[in-house]
């Protein structure tokens, strides 16, 4: 018995020190490109209901890209507690997967290396629509609607700034920073929307939307770390199992 606990106060002790955590993924619940076109003439275009999401430079000769992307974190907290317990836990990390998607509309610019911002936006009220590259629609969020009403760059919380390698294949994981507003979605199982922007002046970047078939999709995947108390609480456990025996 003496060995049996030892043993686990070594593995208890160890997980101690590498912060270990569970993982919960969810995929976008909606999500929807905007794009001003070469000479702004797309900027009234909805783009929601197409299979790729995009991003790209101002100066590109197609024209600039915004994404934006909605999580219902509303199943975060349920997953987590019954891994830990209800508030035995805190949010470790949150990573958005994006998955790159090949150029196949002449609408898009051509898939070039960069950079990109992400942010978090306080509206979320949006409307993602049933445009796409190939028949656009007005039913939705438009790059003239995103500009004037959704982001609000004096609350909108800043998430980070990313490389995109290139290509049009495979999967990119990004670890957000977790802002105060980020972190509070989702312990509230609140709904997450993101802007995703250049931050260079080269970044043409395509990726699937979650029209796609999973697991495609963009998917934010939530991290927890169990609560110092909740740790203590079991090695002192093991410690007097230990003693006693």
């Amino acid at each position: 018995m003496k060995r049996i606990c030892g043993t686990f106060l070594i593995a208890f002790f160890s997980t101690l020190s590498l912060g270990f955590g569970a993982s919960f993924s969810t995929s976008a619940t909606a999500d929807a490109f905007v794009a001003t076109g070469p000479t702004r003439n797309l900027s009234d275009n909805n783009y929601g209901g197409g299979g790729a999401l995009a991003i790209a430079a101002s100066g590109l000769t197609n024209g600039e890209f915004q994404t934006v992307i909605t999580f219902n974190l509303s199943g975060v907290r349920g997953s987590l507690d019954a891994v830990y317990g209800p508030g035995q836990w805190t949010v470790g990390s949150a990573a958005l997967q994006l998955t790159s998607s090949a150029h196949n509309n002449v609408i898009y610019n051509d898939i070039v290396p960069g950079m990109f911002n992400v942010s978090l936006m306080q509206n979320s009220s949006w409307i993602e629509g049933t445009g796409n590259a190939s028949n656009p629609a007005t039913n939705g969020i438009t790059y003239n609607t995103l500009q004037s009403t959704y982001i609000n760059n004096a609350a909108d919380q800043a998430l980070g700034t990313f490389n995109f390698p290139g290509g049009s294949t495979g999967a990119n994981t990004y670890t957000l920073m977790l802002s105060p507003g980020l972190t509070a979605d989702i312990l509230n199982g609140s709904i997450a929307s993101l802007r995703l922007f250049a931050a260079d002046n080269n970044i043409s970047y395509l990726f699937s939307s979650r029209a796609m078939s999973a697991p495609n999709q963009p998917q934010l995947i939530i991290t927890a770390v169990p609560e110092p108390s909740s740790l203590a609480l079991f090695g002192l456990t093991l410690l007097l199992l230990r003693r006693r025996r």
